[in-house]
């Protein structure tokens, strides 16, 4: 779990594990400092240096000028009746979200024109624009499309859905809105797409397509009784409020204004404003953009409503659920608070969580001023974020996996299109957006990354340089300077404990700590140079619900453990740690941030950076024994390990229902089906009654198989069909005993009804009762 400025420090040479474990969890301070109020330099006045937050822009850049805006526009040209100019994507883009891509793409060209002035992006962006405009034109009516919907078996334009919504028909399932998937989340992206057009791009053609796209959802929304907005806002709708507020910070019109107050899901929003944690079970990236939005609402109205639900939300996420990368999730849910031992998966910290994580924390640092959300900032940037993106290939990393001896999964070019493909392409647009922020004649360093910065409303021009996080050493040049005094304040993270040092021109420089600070104010002239000295120290974080296990840091740089290539299969016993008596336990080598462990199980272990483990298969977390600990528990360990790989080795397929991303993979569908949530686990139920039923397809091995399904303990006395591609396959009637926790039933898959068939459709059809189910495995018989 992340900590800030809470963390148990300790030597870099000797490292005690056993029995050392952070400070028990409390909220971050959040009262207000002397920079309260401070603002971002602007991005189009920080360049950046070479480093490999540099390297991350340029790779990036070349994958934006690969796309092409054709091709992301085919279903906006086909839905207006016009000839489209691109074959679609794959993909999500060749689903029913799509259109998604664009908007999030129309941003990173916006914000990597504003990072590095390639105007090869910006014309990228002007074109999308005209196309739009024309597009626009043709529907005649303000709306643009994207999207795709299936009515009768065929695919047709999303626009349907909206002007069913204008009629008064809203159905949704959880994840669609009248069978559209998640289309308010795609009409955010476009709308915020064109925003960032304006606002970073300087593209003044992008406000009328902008306005009348608002209008024509506006005027929808605003026909809406109070009922049916919520309906309609129980379905995912990314930042639709964060939108509209900031339209009408762009053009003063009070209406968009009460439209951004007027989209607040209730069911989520109003619990957290009384600080009730009503997060577990919910789909986590759903709930992130609705807060950014009433902090976008704070800024606008001074309501401090707004920003105390923005908090108390910041602090549950950071506080609860967050993992030391400063990611957060499982299978993009939140679970319990403070139980992440049993999530340690291939399937956490989903990219788009982290995104928008460190969007809201700008908003909180920007109303308090407090240090402390840069520790959270830094540690989730550098961790999660620089982790996310392949700096050779471009690729993206949906999921980071926490799992001992997972790898990375990364998209592909063309015909992947997550979610998290979209955030990642902005993420890696702006990685200068938030180094150095101003208030008064305050210049703030709040992020250590080379770079040249144009303090334009200081009068100021300065360079840093430095190979953090591989050094301990910032130098600051000032290249020019105005006569009167100019306050610096830079930073001092949560990790340096040890004492820092300042030089000015060669000279040592008093410089006194304040409020998170070290604060240096005088008539600076062009040629002063600082150097700072920001020592980092090995330090742990173990989880909130299992002190053995821990996480190892070098400063901000979270370590793991180099368990192989990611190409070679991982096979061996998940690395732990025995800490013998009087022995040192993590020894440095002779390589910045990189340790041995002599104590490791099966062997010696090699402690590396986490975030540039690119093409490495890594273990994060370590459980950690003393050796009588070892002696006794360690055949307990091995053979619940074994079992974990053996239930990974026999699985084919895996169906988590409820879930999202799962049930599209799944082509989950039903007639009457309601989403449940229990134990911290989402779920599926088909109604009570005679046929209701729910379906999905899985994949099948070419052997021997068995379906494995998850029930809750105490929902016995059933009586529901489990029929496979249309034959009974058994009538489950859960006698029980009841049993207070999740229980796997297996049920034997005859060869005769998997033979020569890669899938099967796995349905559940209810005889009387409901049927409540939570997870599905096809799994081998052989293994």
């Amino acid at each position: 779990m992340y900590m800030s400025r809470r963390t148990l420090l300790l030597s870099s040479a000797c490292l005690a594990l056993v029995g050392c474990v952070t400070d028990a969890a409390k909220p971050l301070d959040t009262a207000s400092s002397t920079f309260a109020g401070a603002s971002p330099v602007p991005l189009s006045s920080v360049r950046l240096k070479p480093s490999i937050y540099l390297t991350s822009l340029e790779t990036n850049t070349r994958y934006l000028l690969s796309l092409s805006p054709d091709r992301l526009m085919h279903n906006f040209h086909k839905s207006a009746g016009l000839a489209p100019k691109g074959e679609l994507y794959g993909g999500w883009e060749a689903r029913g979200i799509a259109g998604h891509s664009l908007g999030h793409y129309m941003t990173a060209c916006a914000l990597m024109y504003a990072q590095t002035g390639n105007t090869d992006v910006r014309d990228r962006l002007s074109y999308i624009v005209a196309e739009l405009a024309q597009i626009q034109r043709a529907h005649g009516d303000g709306y643009i499309g994207g999207t795709t919907v299936e009515r009768d078996g065929a695919v047709v334009d999303g626009k349907i859905v909206y002007e069913e919504l204008r009629a008064g028909e809203i159905s949704s399932s959880g994840f669609d809105v009248n069978g559209g998937w998640v289309p308010l989340y795609t009409w955010h992206k476009m709308q915020a797409g064109l925003i960032d057009a304006y606002r970073h791009a300087n593209i003044e053609t992008a406000i009328p397509v902008l306005l009348q796209m608002a209008d024509y959802l506006g005027v929808i929304l605003e026909g809406f009784t109070d009922a049916q907005m919520q309906k309609v806002l129980a379905a995912e709708h990314g930042g639709l409020n964060e939108a509209y507020a900031d339209l009408y910070d762009l053009t003063g019109e009070t209406r968009w204004l009460d439209l951004a107050k007027t989209i607040r899901h209730k069911a989520v929003l109003d619990p957290l404003s009384q600080g009730e944690n009503v997060l577990p079970g919910l789909h986590a990236n759903t709930q992130i953009p609705k807060v950014i939005g009433l902090a976008r609402l704070h800024d606008l109205t001074g309501d401090p409503a707004y920003a105390d639900t923005a908090k108390y939300f910041y602090d549950r996420v950071t506080q609860d659920y967050t993992f030391a990368i400063g990611g957060h999730s499982d299978r993009e849910h939140f679970g319990e608070p403070g139980q992440l031992s049993d999530v340690l998966t291939d399937r956490t910290c989903e990219a788009c969580n982290t995104y928008n994580m460190l969007k809201l924390t700008r908003h909180l640092y920007h109303w308090t001023g407090n240090a402390d959300y840069f520790d959270f900032f830094e540690r989730a940037h550098l961790n999660h974020i620089m982790a996310h993106q392949h700096p050779e290939t471009g690729g993206f990393v949906y999921f980071m996996p926490l799992s001992a001896g997972s790898k990375r999964v990364y998209s592909q070019p063309e015909d992947s299109f997550w979610c998290c493909v979209g955030s990642g392409m902005e993420s890696h647009s702006k990685h200068g957006e938030s180094i150095y922020w101003e208030k008064g004649n305050s210049l703030i360093v709040n992020l250590y990354m080379p770079s040249r910065v144009t303090w334009d409303k200081g009068g100021m021009a300065l360079e840093m340089d430095t190979d953090f996080p591989f050094s301990e050493q910032v130098s600051l040049t000032i290249d020019e300077a105005p006569e009167e005094s100019r306050e610096l304040a830079f930073r001092i993270p949560a990790w340096c404990q040890a004492a820092i040092s300042v030089n000015l021109n060669g000279e040592t420089l008093e410089a006194v700590p304040s409020g998170g600070y070290l604060l240096l104010n005088r008539v600076w002239r062009a040629g002063d140079r600082l150097d700072v000295t920001l020592p980092m120290q090995l330090h742990t974080e173990a989880l909130p619900d299992d002190d053995t296990v821990t996480a190892m840091l070098h400063g901000p740089l979270v370590l793991a453990a180099d368990v192989g290539s990611a190409s070679e299969p991982f096979e061996s016993m998940p690395p732990a740690i025995v800490a013998q008596q009087g022995r040192n336990i993590a020894v440095p080598t002779a390589k910045f941030a990189h340790y041995t462990v002599p104590a490791g199980k099966p062997g010696e272990l090699t402690m590396k950076p986490f975030f540039n483990l690119y093409e490495r298969r890594a273990a994060v977390y370590l459980p950690t024994f003393s050796e009588a600990q070892w002696a006794q528990n360690s055949q307990i360990f091995m053979t619940k390990e074994r079992e974990k790989a053996d239930l990974i080795k026999r699985t084919t397929d895996v169906f988590y229902l409820g879930e999202m991303q799962p049930e599209r993979d799944h082509n989950f569908r039903f007639n009457h089906a309601d989403m449940i949530a229990f134990g911290g686990k989402l779920g599926r139920q088909a109604w009570w009654g005679e046929g209701n039923y729910m379906a999905f397809d899985m994949r099948v091995p070419d052997t021997e198989a068995v379906l494995s399904v998850l029930y809750w303990g105490e929902e016995i006395n059933k009586s529901f069909d489990i029929v496979i591609d249309g034959a009974l396959l058994t009538r489950e009637t859960r006698e029980g005993p009841r049993v207070k926790d999740f229980v796997n039933i297996e049920y034997d898959l005859p060869l005769k009804l998997t033979r020569g068939k890669r899938t099967v459709e796995v349905k559940f059809v209810t005889r009387g009762s409901d049927a409540p189910v939570y997870e599905c495995r096809i799994l081998r018989k052989d293994v």
